[in-house]
């Protein structure tokens, strides 16, 4: 079976590469890819925003199934296109999409069907959402309702700091994703992430991870895309991955089919593990990056089959299998990050650094005249298996160390609470 996978960052790197090893794979494409996916598939110049030109390649390349990796194109509605012209999808429709498209919807939802989240309320007015904010106590969470590319969120520790989000957002700082906001109880608890595969009406959890937000070490300096994960995630029990499955999961999901917008592909919820229990501070509708690095990595089944049972409607037939190990991963980022990153310096040391047993996922980079290039903010994604938190991390840290790129840099705590908790 020919696939073709949407995306360039090291999430669909990590897609592709777990796709390879599958033995009823055919022909793997990958639009538009990266230096690191060229080495797994085969690069194709796509714009996922012409739909058109999707379905055309799809269909003069015989492509059993695409697997659209990134948030944008799936709220642009580039599954219902390909559905409606008869092309399998792993990904769920513009309309399902809606959850992590506008964290109203998703509220709105959660409070409809008494899925655990946190207090909040939506405007559409800043004088409004001023007098609310005046009422409330700090710290207060301000959201923008829509796509922000993870710079819509505020956690204000002041009521100054509150209205200069409030400015920021209803004056366009964030374009149209701010037209809208949501201002949110702040919760207390430690954070993680469940992810689910769905198929519009079976729901079955595909493993958990925690990562690692802010820039510097320590969960220090501003917030990115990620510096790092590690997966599974031990403070997420079974027991209460269990219960969250049971009390948001499985409800969100079954709220959406009965609302007429079933979800197809991957729920990532990212959960606030609360003296109550496990309560929702969002959703995503795709994979995260770098979370899906950790969780190919530790899969032992065909990647292939579940998205298919997926993309057909047969999840209750199959079950994910994982690894007994841990998988962590450190991201290396292009000097500048995150601000602008300093693009075009060469990377040296990625065969030794595999050679070490770790996995390099390319998320930024570029080959030009036989030198790899960083062509991005996140770069690489070093990624290491063993049989604790501490272990993955000695490797993966081993493996960093072979790497040589004087244009990068990275953490060197990723995964401290784990380790700490293993000691």
């Amino acid at each position: 079976m020919n696939v073709l996978v949407i995306g360039s960052g090291g999430r669909e790197h990590a897609l592709c590469w777990k796709l390879a090893q599958s033995p009823r794979l055919g022909k793997l494409y990958c639009a538009p890819g990266n230096a690191g996916i060229a080495q797994v598939a085969d690069l194709v110049t796509l714009d996922p925003a012409d739909h058109q030109a999707v379905v055309a390649f799809a269909h003069a390349n015989d492509i059993g199934l695409v697997v659209i990796g990134p948030e944008q194109p799936l709220v642009d509605g580039l599954a219902d296109t390909l559905r409606r012209e008869h092309v399998k999808t792993f990904g769920p429709s513009a309309a399902a999409a809606e959850l992590e498209g506008s964290k109203g919807f998703t509220k709105d939802l959660c409070f409809a069907h008494g899925i655990p989240t946190a207090a909040y309320a939506c405007f559409e007015e800043l004088e409004e959402a001023r007098n609310y904010v005046a009422e409330q106590p700090l710290p207060i969470v301000i959201k923008a309702d829509g796509l922000a590319a993870g710079k819509g969120v505020v956690i204000a520790e002041s009521y100054d700091e509150a209205d200069a989000a409030l400015v920021m957002m209803f004056e366009g700082g964030l374009g149209e994703a701010g037209a809208n906001v949501v201002i949110e109880e702040f919760m207390t608890g430690e954070e993680a992430s469940l992810f689910a595969l769905v198929d519009g009406a079976t729901a079955v959890a595909f493993g958990s991870a925690q990562d690692h937000k802010r820039v510097g070490d320590g969960d220090k300096g501003p917030n990115t895309g990620g510096m790092g994960a590690y997966s599974p995630a031990p403070v997420l029990t079974p027991e209460l991955q269990a219960r969250a499955m049971r009390e948001i999961i499985e409800p969100t999901a079954r709220a959406m089919a009965s609302g007429g917008k079933p979800f197809h592909g991957v729920l990532y919820a990212g959960l606030m593990l609360t003296d109550e229990g496990p309560k929702l501070i969002e959703y995503n509708a795709r994979f995260g990056d770098p979370e899906c690095q950790v969780l190919m990595a530790r899969l032992d089944s065909d990647l292939l089959e579940l998205l298919l049972a997926v993309a057909e409607g047969e999840l209750w037939s199959i079950a994910p299998k994982w690894k007994d190990e841990t998988a962590l991963l450190v991201v290396m980022a292009a000097n500048g990050y995150p601000g602008p990153p300093k693009k075009g310096t060469e990377i040296r040391g990625i065969a030794e650094a595999e050679a070490t047993g770790a996995t390099v996922f390319h998320a930024g980079t570029r080959e030009e005249g036989g030198r790899l290039l960083a062509d991005g903010g996140r770069v690489l994604g070093i990624t290491a298996l063993g049989d604790s938190v501490t272990a993955a991390q000695a490797r993966a840290y081993a493996a960093v160390d072979k790497i040589d790129w004087p244009g990068g840099f990275c953490r060197r705590d990723i995964g401290w609470r784990a380790v700490e908790r293993e000691a």
